[in-house]
């Protein structure tokens, strides 16, 4: 064998070898397991976008981020019940006051509506983010895709806290918008906001961040979270659900509201930060609800007039009123009248900045929390605890007892909420889908103390006795004002 033939056999010998390691390598490699949305995204990031859309061009140029983004955002519509078929309209100054006020009158005269509004596509395999209020109440969800086909939702979690909801449809290969870091995102950065207003489909207007960490006062509830991101794109009812996105077509919020007086858009814009809308839709995904961490106070924002009223060394950040026994900052050393500066070496101004930190955690995760007493400026390391003030992960309660027929989803009482209401067992009905139970009138927060003759205190109560159930089945209770009730159900 002369020396050509043996380096050209030796070569080809090389490349074989190489292959079969590969191969040996991937088959022997265990599966990666899929941990998070963002996980997804970048193992699949590279079948969907292209070099050219990682790169912003020279000068202002909104061509490639809408190029990347406009595929990637769904048309939502809502069917409700009571109404036979879905319409695309909507009233713009009633999508205001469902925005804005939320009022339960508004909800019940709205289960008789259809409504629209957007959604976002963030995985491959059909995982869809939303506004709650989009899907609010909703007896049916159908998306439509930016192609026109059509498919029926499955609502996977909601966080009213959040306005934020997470569908899926059964699909496969579908573009997707990729996460971005609102935490980067700066004021005066152009931005995009994609969505279907006036079910116009794929609309895309362009503004800039105009300021960050704003509280509007729109969500209700004790552990609502509100630090929007404020813009001036135009952003008009049907938006809702839609993205928020960089020149480089990341998302970096989910447009949720407008400041108006008409109904329509009046010049500034509101959006969910992507790291909290990250944080909650991985929560939905795993647990079926939002594992919310708590510092475990209350508090109030500090300004130079607060400051002088309480004769405080700093005119800026988050003022201790009250500590919870055994929360978090108690237990990490923080007293009344401390005022939070920093969470993690991050700013912290107002409660909108607290929040917002503190939303992208977990029950058990520490934080670094920085804050000023007196003329001292003093750190300390807290571990953040869930509701019920441990630091449990717990998973959406399932619907108890034949789903279709009951159709609620039932939790159990703590004992504080026994001693509350002076009852020594009951299950609360924590939501009232269609079903046996809405059909005899019991509403959303009614505590059932027995079900049937026999007192109930777990969802678990109530699904076995759901099996014996006879052709009437008394139901006794009270609601959290202290108002008893009885009702009867039938088959």
């Amino acid at each position: 064998m002369n020396k050509r033939s043996y380096f050209i056999s030796l070569l080809l010998a090389s490349i074989l070898g190489g292959v079969v390691a590969i191969k040996l390598n991937q088959y022997l490699q265990p599966k990666q397991r899929i941990e998070s949305i963002q996980q997804r995204q970048n193992i699949q990031l590279a079948s969907f976008l292209k070099d050219s859309t990682l790169k912003v061009p020279k000068g202002l140029n909104f061509i490639i981020a809408a190029n990347a983004v406009k595929s990637s955002v769904v048309h939502i519509k809502t069917t409700y019940a009571g109404s036979s078929k879905y319409s695309s309209s909507s009233d713009p100054l009633e999508d205001m006051f469902r925005q804005f006020h939320g009022n339960d009158n508004y909800r019940r005269r709205r289960r008789s509506r259809q409504s629209s509004g957007s959604g976002v596509i963030i995985t491959d395999n059909g995982y869809i983010a939303t506004n709650y209020h989009v899907i609010e109440n909703a007896g049916q969800i159908d998306v439509v895709l930016n192609d026109k086909r059509s498919y029926e939702a499955k609502l996977i979690g909601k966080d009213p806290t959040t306005d934020l909801a997470l569908l899926k449809i059964e699909e496969k290969n579908l573009p997707f918008v990729k996460y971005g870091n609102s935490d980067q995102a700066k004021i005066g950065e152009w931005v995009l906001a994609v969505g279907n207003p006036f079910d116009l489909t794929s609309t895309v207007t362009a503004g800039i961040i105009s300021a960050k960490g704003r509280n509007i006062n729109i969500l209700s509830g004790q552990y609502a979270i509100e630090s929007f991101i404020q813009t001036d794109a135009a952003v008009n009812p049907g938006n809702s659900g839609g993205a928020l996105v960089n020149l480089r077509g990341e998302l970096v919020g989910i447009n949720t509201a407008i400041a108006t007086r008409t109904g329509s858009y009046s010049g500034y814009s509101f959006a969910i930060p992507v790291n909290i809308v990250k944080k909650v839709l991985d929560d939905l995904m795993q647990y079926g609800q939002t594992q919310r961490a708590l510092l475990g106070i209350s508090i109030q924002n500090v300004d130079a007039d607060f400051a002088q009223d309480k004769d405080l060394n700093v005119v800026s950040g988050v003022y201790i009123a009250t500590l919870t026994n055994s929360g978090a900052a108690k237990n990490a050393g923080l007293q009344v009248g401390d005022v939070i500066i920093e969470i993690d070496d991050q700013k912290v101004t107002n409660m909108a900045d607290l929040q917002s930190l503190i939303a992208t955690r977990r029950p058990g995760d520490k934080v670094k929390v920085t804050y000023a007493r007196g003329k001292e400026t003093l750190t300390a390391i807290a571990t953040l605890r869930n509701r019920k003030g441990n630091f449990d992960i717990t998973k959406s309660p399932k619907k108890a007892g034949n789903e279709k027929i009951l159709g609620a989803v039932f939790e159990e009482l703590s004992n504080s909420d026994k001693e509350k209401l002076g009852i020594e067992n009951g299950v609360r009905v924590r939501e009232v889908g269609n079903g046996k139970l809405k059909e005899s009138g019991i509403r959303k927060g009614f505590v059932i103390t027995f079900f049937g003759e026999k007192a109930v205190n777990s969802p678990a109560d109530i699904e076995r006795l759901i099996k014996k159930r006879k052709r009437v089945i008394a139901i006794e209770g009270v609601y959290d004002n202290g108002e008893k009730a009885y009702y009867a159900i039938g088959w």
